[in-house]
């Protein structure tokens, strides 16, 4: 992959803390995301899944410890949300909101010349979205929208991916589309850290899982780290600070 620094090490966390307003939502976090790994985070609703994203994509400030980018000064970091959090009440067509991950290279007035609408084309065509381009995203099924929105990944062309639930309520033909996309970011050795519930589909695509319940509970070998015992004690850990928090799904 052009630009990218063989390092071991993509992502480093120094007894991290992350929270809102001096209250912890992950703490004392301490480890290292081998470059080119795909790992999953897990964990039950409340463990503080999402709020390690956004520290990782520099959106939240740490509390305590770092977050070290070990891939170099140039890093580039893709970020996808939760669907909750994107607004798709804004009238922009599928072809704007994909060519919209080109800004990170090209910036917002760099131009779309030929050789950048062949990219998206070609995006578009590896998510199946060929005959979309002008279709607002407003209109869109939830399926269609996260395919757009890998669309616009695949062109910020990060060494860093993170993703926050992509695969939640959509259908099963879509999970399976952009998995293929995920298992190829891996191929080209990239770094790709996903925030999932089903724990099914970590343990046939991601090799490594990060299981917490606010702060680590075990990580390493998927197989290692999803066992019963394990699960049952970072749901009993997260019943402790929210006795509503839900379980992961075994």
């Amino acid at each position: 992959m052009s630009g990218m620094a063989k390092i071991s090490t993509a992502i480093r966390f120094d007894d991290l803390t992350l929270g809102y307003g001096r209250h912890p939502a992950v703490h004392h976090l301490e480890g290292e995301v081998p470059a080119g790994s795909l790992t999953a985070v897990v964990g039950p609703n409340g463990a503080g899944k999402s709020t390690l994203l956004k520290g990782v994509a520099g959106a939240l400030a740490p509390l305590d410890g770092r977050i070290e980018l070990s891939t170099g000064p140039k890093t580039r970091i893709a970020y996808l949300p939760q669907a909750a959090e994107l607004d798709r009440s804004f009238p922009l067509p599928v072809y704007d909101l994909v060519a919209m991950g080109l800004w990170s290279r090209a910036g917002l007035f760099g131009g779309v010349g030929a050789k950048e609408r062949q990219k998206i084309e070609e995006a578009l065509a590896a998510v199946g979205l060929i005959g979309f381009e002008r279709r607002p995203i407003g209109t869109l099924s939830g399926g269609q929208m996260q395919r757009a929105l890998f669309a616009r990944l695949l062109l910020q062309d990060a060494s860093v991916i993170l993703l926050d639930e992509p695969f939640t309520a959509i259908d099963a033909k879509t999970t399976a589309d952009l998995l293929d996309i995920v298992r190829r970011w891996h191929a080209e050795a990239r770094t790709v850290v996903a925030v999932l519930h089903d724990l099914e589909t970590v343990r046939r695509v991601f090799p490594q899982t990060l299981l917490i319940a606010r702060e680590p509970i075990a990580w390493g070998d998927t197989a290692a780290v999803l066992k019963p015992e394990n699960l049952l004690r970072a749901r009993r850990m997260v019943e402790a600070h929210d006795p509503h928090a839900h379980a992961c799904a075994a």
